[in-house]
């Protein structure tokens, strides 16, 4: 495993930490939601255990969130909302968000490229993760927002919860939560020294390490810190260089200090830092290929003869094949409480560097190699005040702030001559002739001139610097006993300046040649086709527009954001609602088409609501329906013919969609140690203007988006089992088939042939058998994550089908399993 340094004094502390709770019995980390400390304002300790007892089981629905900014009870914010504990974060065995988002219906999010990740609520999401276009579902880790989506999924370290706010949120979290918001909670330092280690051991090499430390260093000051490392070899084997795919190289601490100046006043400073290296995503090619490497596949590619990627062995080949995250986040927070409410001021930095390099045609063939790269750089800073206060009347919130992101991008793609001989060979219309024809006529006459085996580079840099205004408050009116009304506003400016600067092509060795060509007087009496041929490759061939020159973009776009909602208690355990919300994203950029502009999104959202605890059943019961409308939703869409070169590229395509929908969440403990949960999503999403990348109206047809999703599960739990509590659980989550549309072929999300299909219904079970002392301070546990091993065929690669023949497949990893072993102090 490899080594990395903490400062001295910490690694020692907290190193000696994690070896006095190692050498006690084996032990489990509590399973409760909260560990913050005496001193926060954010959240409140609330046993949301799957074992609690009959007292505890009766607390259904008193998780404290903030999910409106101030501190409610879970049952009384009238927003649809989902809680993930820290519970239920150690059941799974999730290292992120992306491993247990299934069993959230209505999220879905693709981690299998952690540096480019994607979010989706209720059907809304943005796949392009260029810098000029932001997130369509807004994620804030303690109230800060996370910009890119580079710095966006981060590996778990000391979470409290997750909240996954459900509809526009803009007035309350900001411009980028028009699909929605996930909220972040980690744990604050407590008054109590304790120490937690867990360590995990699986299936494909995995090797899991968390640990924490929380020192109480006197009355008024504590120090927290954790540190996790996840590491596991991968589950599928490059046959190109016998490296695996699919493994974990992830390490990250968190230290957080809180201290309290006065009974009245508190500072908390934070510091994440987080180090990812592993292998990239693997892309397996689904057309069979000879051993020869410079034997071209059949083309056009026939669907019939395609691998079935579940079995197909994985080549992938590229410059520098990798994916790698340095992240460093700081947040600084102080608050006072007056008499009539409070004050908080929130400043905090976020800053990381990536890149993720890929084989776009799944082969390792030199004469069909296509690889593409994503470096990014960025750095943002954050700014808000915020006053809170409450009396009879009302509950209220406004505040002000500050968003400045920087942010550089390098879009490279790298092939070679041999490929884009390929090309002229394959695709109608090339504008050039190969350059096989070429050598093999100069090698004819005895000259040694190849323009083959020729490495080639094409590169669009992108900076974009954004700065962003609001202004927004939020009231709850407390018309009487049982009815409020909640009425709130949100003002939001952004300013943005972007620019394109497309590289000239790099190909070193052809450039070489081609010289030595001319100097020798040999060119001047090649035909002209083949002059022109060889002109022709002297600029760009996959980025054609614009060689050279900076373009420049600069906009503003400002907008209001309100809502109004309308609650109503019947009784003290049953609540109904009504709301009206306005979402927003800022307008933004695609950063492959150069000097393209696109308008803001916008969403109007319509939801009715009910959420409800029967005490005497210990069961509780929400359900909401909702109507959405949606305006220019950014999508990354492959068009086939890109900026006219043959060559497929992803662009930014928008749209306006609308969608109805209902959820409902159960829970519900029959007896003490048995706990039921049920949680369902249905969506019926469809267009109602937009065009598929072949010209084809698809208003009216569906986007894609699942009708159904659910998951289900249950926690059973012995007492007296070798003087502690033995408890089995078991989660199963159910997601629908995909919509298809006629956009959906080429976009490799509804795909059909012989040896698989994209687009069917998907399933997963996952299983723990834990034993632990009643206090909950050792134990072990056996876990399984997708124990029945259901794999699926998650889409088609077509960038490189249309000019290689060569579509690529992306899928599902297998089963895996493991033990754990907790300890705590």
């Amino acid at each position: 495993m490899r080594q990395r340094l903490l400062p001295s004094y910490l690694r020692h502390a907290l190193y000696s930490g994690v070896a006095m709770a190692l050498c006690a019995p084996l032990a489990t980390l509590a399973q409760d939601a909260a560990q913050a400390g005496t001193g926060s304002a954010s959240a409140a300790p609330q046993d949301t255990s799957a074992t609690a007892d009959q007292n505890n089981a009766r607390q259904l629905g008193k998780i404290v969130v903030t999910a409106q900014t101030r501190t409610q009870e879970m049952q009384e914010v009238p927003i649809a909302l989902q809680i993930v504990t820290a519970a239920q974060i150690q059941q799974l065995a999730a290292t992120d968000l992306s491993k247990m988002s299934i069993f959230v219906p209505g999220l879905g999010v693709d981690g299998s490229q952690p540096t480019q990740p994607s979010y989706e609520l209720r059907g809304i999401s943005t796949s392009n993760f260029g810098i000029g276009t932001e997130p369509a579902v807004g994620v804030y880790v303690d109230g800060v927002y996370a910009a890119r989506s580079g710095g966006a999924l981060l590996a778990f370290n000391d979470i409290q919860r997750i909240e996954v706010l459900k509809g526009p949120q803009g007035t309350l979290f900001g411009r980028n939560a028009a699909g929605g918001a996930i909220s972040i909670v980690t744990n604050e330092p407590s008054d109590k020294l304790e120490g937690h280690a867990t360590v995990r051991f699986g299936n494909e090499g995995e090797k899991y390490v968390s640990g924490l430390l929380n020192l109480p260093i006197n009355k008024d000051m504590a120090l927290r810190v954790s540190v996790v490392d996840n590491q596991s070899d991968g589950w599928i084997t490059n046959q190109a260089d016998g490296k695996r795919f699919g493994g974990n190289d992830d390490w990250g601490t968190r230290i957080a200090y809180r201290w309290n100046i006065t009974p009245d006043t508190r500072v908390l400073v934070s510091w994440d830092h987080e180090r990812l290296d592993q292998t990239p995503r693997p892309q397996i090619g689904i057309v069979p290929m000879s051993s020869d490497v410079y034997e071209r596949p059949p083309f056009p590619a026939d669907p019939t003869t395609f691998l079935n990627p579940l079995h197909a062995p994985l080549y992938n080949v590229g410059v520098d094949l990798a994916e790698t995250r340095t992240f460093n986040g700081a947040n600084f927070v102080i608050d006072h409480s007056f008499s009539w409410g409070s004050l908080t001021a929130t400043t905090a930095w976020r800053g990381f560097d990536t890149y993720n390099d890929m084989s776009n045609d799944g082969t390792n063939h030199v004469v069909t190699h296509l690889d593409t790269a994503n470096i990014e750089h960025n750095n943002s800073w954050y700014q808000e005040f915020k006053l809170t206060g409450n009396n009879d009347l009302m509950d209220w919130v406004s505040g002000v702030s500050f968003y400045s992101e920087q942010a550089r991008q390098a879009n490279q793609v790298n092939t070679n001559t041999d490929s884009l001989d390929t090309l002229a060979l394959n695709v109608a219309g090339a504008p050039f002739p190969p350059l096989a024809t070429i050598t093999q006529g100069l090698q004819a006459f005895g000259l040694p001139y190849n323009f083959l085996g020729d490495s080639w580079r094409e590169q669009i840099n992108n900076n974009g610097n954004f700065k962003a205004y609001a202004a927004f408050g939020d009231v709850i009116w407390h018309l009487n006993d049982k009815l409020d009304l909640t009425t709130g506003l949100r003002y939001t400016k952004d300013d943005k300046d972007f620019t394109w600067y497309n590289v000239p092509r790099q190909a070193p060795a052809y450039d070489q040649t081609l010289a030595a060509l001319m100097a020798s007087g040999i060119y001047a009496i090649l035909p002209t086709i083949a002059q022109q041929a060889l002109t022709q490759f002297s600029t760009n061939v996959v980025f054609p527009n614009d060689v050279g020159d900076r373009v420049e973009a600069s906009n503003s776009w400002h907008d209001f954001s309100p809502r109004a909602v309308l609650s109503y208690k019947f009784t003290p355990d049953i609540m109904g609602y009504g709301s009206v919300t306005k979402g927003y994203k800022a307008g933004g950029y695609n950063s492959l088409e150069i000097g393209s502009v696109y308008a803001p999104e916008k969403v109007w959202n319509y939801e009715f609501g009910l959420k409800t605890v029967f005490p005497e059943y210990n069961l509780l019961f929400n359900t909401s329906a909702y109507y959405y409308k949606y305006s220019n939703l950014q999508s990354n869409v492959l068009n086939p013919n890109y900026s006219g070169s043959g060559v497929p590229f992803y662009e930014v395509s928008t749209s306006d969609q609308h969608a109805k929908g209902v959820e409902f969440e159960t829970q519900w403990f029959p007896v003490d140690a048995l706990r039921l949960n049920l949680t369902a999503a249905y969506i019926d999403a469809t267009y109602l203007r937009d065009t598929s990348t072949t010209g084809v109206n698809l208003a009216g047809q569906a986007t894609g988006e699942p009708l159904w999703s659910a998951t289900a599960g249950f926690d059973y739990t012995w007492h007296g089992v070798m003087r502690g509590d033995l408890e089995a659980s078991m989660q199963y989550a159910y997601r629908g088939a995909t919509r298809c549309n006629a956009d959906s072929g080429i976009q490799g999300a509804c795909y059909s042939t012989k040896a698989f299909t994209i687009g069917t219904s998907t399933n997963r079970t996952d299983a723990r058998l834990d034993w632990h002392t009643p206090d909950q301070k050792y134990g072990v546990g056996l876990y399984g994550n997708n124990i029945f091993n259901k794999r699926y065929v998650l889409g088609v690669g077509n960038e490189t089908t249309t000019v290689f023949g060569t579509p690529y497949a992306t899928v599902t990893p297998p089963r895996t399993f493991g033990i754990e072993f907790r300890a705590g102090f």
